[in-house]
């Protein structure tokens, strides 16, 4: 079957990179994924795929019958926003809509997932079980596509034994694949302070309450949150990213406003955390006559990979890549809203490499000039088909077939 699948993928190859230029060219923000939620259905459509659209707006969920197909069932994911970026390159596939660019690789992504969808198909008498695909939106954007399809109901009907999805790896190069069980990825936490203070006359500030000085004081003394609040042994980052007051040289402001994130790993840390966040900056206005409003929303919880699924599937990936081309991750500070599907289910998020052997396509996502090197996407395409054959085959306790 690895053969089969890998020769499969390989006479994709082409289409797909159709496709990813496709995605490309017409990159769309989060929730407003309308030309590509229309693209993926008709990509199903050829492939005689049932599917629904329109959850939560923009959402495309594909159901892949096997044999006995209430017997188990895997969901695959793949996300579809862009991001707010003018691109840089100079392709004739670089982004036609100005100042949004797939920085992240969510087209390669998406793409990944449809060509899995054909080899699936294909082998849809092959396996006991149902095989899930979702499409969805608003990876990037607080509350996180993830959430609101889960709350759209995503993970019932059937519900999924597990879930897998993959992202791209610029460190890493194509044709190999990384994983992590346990933890992984940070949770992200978007902050949002107004200091709320009295305008006046640089020339006279004892008539006024200087908001940019009291956030001066407010992002020194937030630090104290990750210096001497948090354990050392548990990874913490607090930035702040934008600071936005005043508009000359001689006025102070009556207002400032500050933008940041909180990362970490562990759960109750966070939300005690937002809280120490939420008394100093309001203790800190407080002493200096000023005022806080702080708006922190719900942000993503941290992600952990299943142990035992993500064993079971870099076992896969290593049937079928060689143990080579399979790499170890390291724990990252970035947030993805998959973590949201795995607190509910059991669930692996894996990479796989897009440079052209470390040399070439290395710039870091969220780049203005990212890109891959395309043999990749036959790379994501036949795994994400092993590992979900072979992740039924399992439940069955059977063997997919090497």
């Amino acid at each position: 079957m690895i053969d089969a699948i890998k020769e499969r993928a390989a006479a994709l190859l082409p289409g797909l990179i159709g496709m990813r230029r496709h995605l490309h060219q017409h990159p769309e923000l989060s929730f407003r994924e309308y030309e590509t939620a229309a693209f993926v259905a008709s990509e199903l459509d050829k492939l005689g795929i049932a599917y629904q659209k329109g959850i939560c707006d923009t959402g495309v969920v594909a159901l892949i019958p096997g044999r006995n197909p209430d017997k188990h069932c895997i969901a695959l994911r793949a996300d579809m926003d862009a991001l707010p970026i003018q691109e840089d390159n100079e392709t004739t596939y670089r982004s036609r809509n100005d100042g949004i660019m797939h920085a992240c690789g969510h087209d390669v992504h998406t793409t990944c997932l449809l060509g899995a969808a054909a080899i699936l198909q294909e082998y849809k008498d092959r396996f006991e079980g149902t095989i899930k695909l979702i499409f969805q939106p608003g990876e990037e954007k607080n509350p996180g596509g993830a959430s609101l399809l889960i709350k759209a109901g995503v993970l019932d009907n059937p519900a999924p034994d597990a879930i897998y999805g993959l992202h791209v790896y610029p460190q890493l190069p194509a044709g190999t694949a990384g994983f992590r069980g346990g933890q992984y990825m940070a949770s992200a936490d978007e902050i949002y302070i107004t200091i709320k203070g009295k305008g006046g006359h640089a020339a006279l500030p004892q008539q006024t309450v200087d908001p940019i000085a009291v956030a001066a004081m407010v992002i020194t003394g937030l630090q104290q949150v990750v210096s001497r609040k948090s354990n050392p042994l548990s990874p913490t980052v607090l930035t702040f990213g934008k600071i936005a007051g005043g508009h000359t040289t001689n006025v102070i402001p009556n207002t400032v406003e500050l933008e940041g994130t909180l990362r970490t790993f562990d759960e109750d840390w966070r939300r005690e955390a937002l809280g120490y966040i939420r008394q100093i900056t309001s203790q800190i206005c407080a002493a200096y006559g000023a005022e806080a409003l702080i708006d922190i929303p719900d942000g993503y919880p941290s992600l952990f990979n299943d142990p035992e699924t993500t064993k079971q599937a870099r076992a896969f990936a290593t049937d079928f890549l060689g143990a080579a081309q399979v790499k170890d991750l390291e724990l990252r500070m970035g947030a993805e809203d998959f973590a949201f599907y795995t607190q509910r289910i059991k669930g692996c998020f894996f990479r796989i490499g897009t440079s052209q052997n470390g040399e070439r396509y290395t710039l870091p996502v969220h780049n203005s000039r990212f890109d891959i090197d395309e043999p990749a996407l036959a790379t994501g395409a036949g795994l994400m088909s092993y590992i979900a054959l072979s992740a039924l085959a399992a439940k069955a306790g059977t063997s997919a077939g090497k």
